[in-house]
């Protein structure tokens, strides 16, 4: 049976850590690898040494010095030229394809959600008020199409939304990525849009699950405070067809590395 490996991460740079998309593919061999926080404009994009890799179908949408998303892949695909504006600011956190997958397309939704600043507080702070009316608008604009066959949904949503996800849920119910509203806005976007969490398919609620570890924390992997903030989502249709899931937690360890690790999961289409 055809399988189909999906991989996400915030590479925090792609220009800065491109070396390290080898150590990535070596790891994983991932059919597509989605990207966020790029900060490359599309005409620096580096194509050339993507391509050498054997990803010979990329996709970019980037701007100088934040945000930006990617797509990169073995397998064609189809931008989807229809995708928002969010929030109207043209800020580069959406790329949407169509993937011509074993079984028929596959339509993929690479996302970067704002991270949302210091303060929890809409009133007090625009970066989180940013953030919750992105939330809306894309669960607004994805439940449209949440009947859709072969749909997935995936990269860094700045929320960690389980009790498990996060280190201590009690320290961080405050803290901006697992607040009680912002948790809330993540769930009923899963929910509208017909969302099912991939990853936590495979391991259970009740298991602690990382995928960023802070810079400032001295020896990362000893204190391991980490949050899941990187996330796989599949139509319910596709449910059925997963395989496999990992989390490239060595990765964190790697010379000049991202705060994220890679998240892949298998599908056997």
């Amino acid at each position: 049976m055809p399988s189909l490996r999906i991989a996400t991460w915030n590479i925090n740079s792609v220009r800065l850590r491109l070396p390290l998309l080898r150590d990535l593919d070596a790891a994983l061999a991932p059919d597509v690898l989605c990207l966020q926080e790029t900060k490359c404009p599309d005409e620096f994009f580096p194509l050339e040494e993507i391509r050498a890799l054997g990803f010979a179908h990329v996709a970019a949408r980037g701007m100088k010095g934040y945000n930006g998303v990617a797509v990169l892949s073995r397998l064609p695909f189809e931008v989807m030229a229809e995708t928002p504006d969010w929030c109207g600011r043209g800020d580069c956190r959406h790329l949407g394809v169509r993937l011509d997958a074993p079984g028929g397309p596959v339509e993929l939704h690479d996302f970067y959600v704002p991270a949302g600043g210091d303060i929890p507080d809409r009133e007090a702070n625009p970066k989180f008020a940013h953030k919750l009316d992105f939330l809306a608008e894309a669960t607004a604009w994805t439940s449209s199409g949440a009947a859709a066959p072969r749909r997935m949904l995936l990269g860094d949503l700045n929320i960690a939304p389980l009790e498990h996800d996060v280190w201590s849920h009690k320290a961080l119910l405050d803290v901006v990525s697992h607040t009680p509203v912002e948790v809330a806005a993540l769930n009923r976007w899963m929910e509208t849009g017909g969302w099912q969490d991939a990853v936590r398919h495979f391991v259970p609620a009740e298991e602690k699950l990382y995928s960023w570890w802070s810079y400032r924390a001295r020896d990362w992997e000893a204190s391991d405070r980490g949050r899941r903030l990187d996330h796989i989502w599949v139509s319910d249709d596709l449910r059925g067809k997963l395989a496999r899931h990992a989390i490239l937690k060595p990765a964190r360890g790697w010379e000049k590395a991202s705060d994220h690790v890679p998240v892949m999961v298998e599908l056997a289409l």
